[in-house]
């Protein structure tokens, strides 16, 4: 019997390369998505329908927060993703045979800025401000629903990298233009993971049957913004990188509608769960990572 799984939100850098990899493994893949020809949002018995049977439910729906705080932004921010969350737990209660899991994005910027020591989902201290209030009502939202039929788990998903878009794009061209240094401090950390492990990761808890809750989706091996950028000028055979101090980035930030925090801010986050679970990273290095995004 093929299998099916249903992305809500699958448009993006992240959800174009999990429905490729699906596709290569012969599943049938369903997107949820206000762009045309997939399931809209507002059509409740259609997103119903493709849930029907399905193995599986991903939620990777929100408005990117690549933009300026404003008020209709910070609000749009909110609802793309708790109303988004909760069109899909109504239809899954609607389900006569619904998927037995269901994996919701979060972020792993929920936990505070951490120059101290590693966030873990056991001991990790949940932040404060906007980003995070948005994390908290994400989750909120999605651990509100009670599915006997269906596992819950929500991905704290640190900075993703891959070939092919997502943050990679801006970073190259900061250092093919010479300005690939540190940014503010650069005793920031930087967490990240790599888009191919992410993949893995879901294929993992949906295996694991026994799996649920919250889930850092982070590479065990986090580095400073100071070593992130010297690996990419390293790779990208560039000497030189001007650092951008924080009072140009906030200049900056306002010019590109953009805000600091997503430079700026030390996610410094620890897969822990997954790890004592048995999950193997095949990226758990920078190194390995961008040897495979930057080197032909």
């Amino acid at each position: 019997m093929r299998k099916n799984v249903v992305i809500a939100g699958g448009t993006g850098f992240i959800g174009r390369y999990l429905q490729k990899k699906f596709l290569e493994r012969g599943y049938k893949v369903t997107i949820i998505s206000r762009q045309s020809p997939h399931v809209s949002w507002d059509r409740h018995n259609d997103i119903v329908q493709s849930l029907e049977g399905a193995d599986m439910l991903i939620n990777l729906a929100g408005k990117s927060v690549d933009c300026r705080y404003n008020e209709k932004n910070k609000a749009e921010i909110f609802r793309s993703r708790t109303e988004t969350t909760e069109i899909l737990g109504n239809a899954l209660l609607q389900c006569q045979d619904p998927p037995p899991l269901w994996i919701n994005s979060s972020t792993a910027t929920i936990y505070r800025h951490a120059e101290d020591r590693p966030m873990t989902e056991s001991e990790g201290d949940i932040g404060t401000g906007f980003s995070v209030e948005v994390a908290k009502e994400w989750e909120k939202a999605f651990f509100s629903f009670s599915l006997p039929a269906t596992r819950q788990a929500a991905l704290r998903i640190a900075i993703v990298l891959g070939p092919d878009g997502g943050v990679m794009t801006p970073y190259k061209n900061l250092v093919r233009f010479g300005l690939g240094g540190v940014q503010g401090p650069g005793n920031q950390r930087f967490s990240w993971i790599h888009v191919e492990d992410l993949f893995r990761v879901i294929l993992f808890l949906n295996e694991e049957k026994e799996l649920r809750g919250v889930f850092n989706c982070s590479a065990p091996n986090p580095v400073t913004n100071r070593e992130f950028m010297a690996q990419l000028r390293d790779v990208m055979n560039r000497k030189i990188g001007l650092p951008t101090p924080k009072w140009m980035l906030e200049a900056g930030a306002v010019i590109i509608k953009t805000e600091t925090e997503l430079v700026l801010k030390s996610r410094w986050v620890i897969p822990e769960r997954l790890e004592k679970a048995g999950f193997v990273f095949q990226y758990d290095t920078l190194e390995k990572a961008f040897g495979q995004i930057l080197v032909k």
